[in-house]
């Protein structure tokens, strides 16, 4: 903590940073336990991602990749029987629980994101998606991320939605909402497919480290699938290929899926593997 005549030198600049922290540690929030703030934000995980449900089969999904390593792992939720939900850039992890229960309460999906981030200081730097069993969705986008996080945005259509940031392009957001839309098959398929059409598009601009998939579905405790690649060279399509061996009843039709595996983006440079370069942000 610096010293009175420290602060006194460094001027008025100083005083909004110094009120900020009386925001950033509320306390009895849900989730979190006593004395644990809620708001403190871990670390950036730029991002893109899908959420999506099918009524027809009562499956719900996300899928996810990213630089950031693990990144299938504290990004997507889903629950069956109530939807998914996807917390990037700057992401929250233990609003994945809080945010399912909300929706399994009742709650419309923009009444969730808004109670998440009704008392929230960095509210705009979050990016959220969420989706309920009868395909309702809603985003919040990160209005105030850095010039690194750039392109950030969201597309949602009918049954999903997709969303990102860190992006090559917009083209990385509208490949994913295309192939999703055109693929035939199952709900896996089609996060599987939308996932990679976003990787060849450029995806994340910093490299591919870490991909995921989950499921659930109706009657089904739990996550019914799910695969993680936390650390590669080319994690999307080293997911890809994991999901090809795969002999799980989650999949469907999709050639994409099916044996033999071949490189999606055969021409595509991939830059080599290395630790994030974002650090965990301070709480304050």
């Amino acid at each position: 903590m610096p010293q009175a005549a420290e602060i006194a030198s460094r001027g008025r600049l100083l005083f909004p940073l110094i009120a900020s922290v009386t925001i950033l540690v509320p306390a009895g929030v849900v989730g979190e336990s006593p004395g644990t703030s809620s708001r403190s934000a871990g670390p950036i995980t730029a991002t893109f991602s899908i959420v999506a449900v099918d009524p027809e089969t009562g499956e719900c999904g996300a899928a996810v990749a990213s630089k950031y390593p693990a990144v299938g792992k504290v990004v997507p939720y889903v629950k069956p029987g109530v939807g998914a939900f996807c917390t990037q850039h700057y992401h929250h992890p233990p609003w994945g629980p809080q945010a399912l229960k909300l929706l399994g309460e009742g709650l419309a999906p923009e009444r969730v994101i808004g109670q998440l981030l009704a008392d929230d200081p960095r509210r705009e730097l979050r990016q959220l998606a969420i989706i309920d069993m009868t395909g309702r969705v809603a985003n919040h986008n990160p209005s105030a991320a850095p010039v690194r996080s750039r392109y950030w945005g969201a597309q949602s259509g009918r049954f999903y939605s997709c969303q990102g940031n860190t992006l090559a392009g917009r083209k990385v957001i509208a490949e994913m909402a295309r192939a999703y839309e055109q693929t035939k098959g199952s709900l896996a398929d089609r996060l599987m497919a939308a996932l990679v059409a976003g990787d060849c598009a450029g995806g994340d601009h910093r490299g591919r480290l870490a991909a995921g998939i989950k499921i659930a579905r109706r009657g089904k405790p739990g996550t019914w699938f799910q695969l993680h690649v936390d650390k590669s060279d080319d994690a999307v399509a080293e997911l890809l290929k994991t999901y090809v061996a795969s002999k799980h009843p989650a999949k469907g039709s999709w050639k994409g899926g099916r044996p033999p595996f071949t490189d999606p983006c055969p021409n595509r440079k991939t830059p080599p593997a290395k630790s994030p370069v974002e650090r965990p942000t301070p709480r304050r």
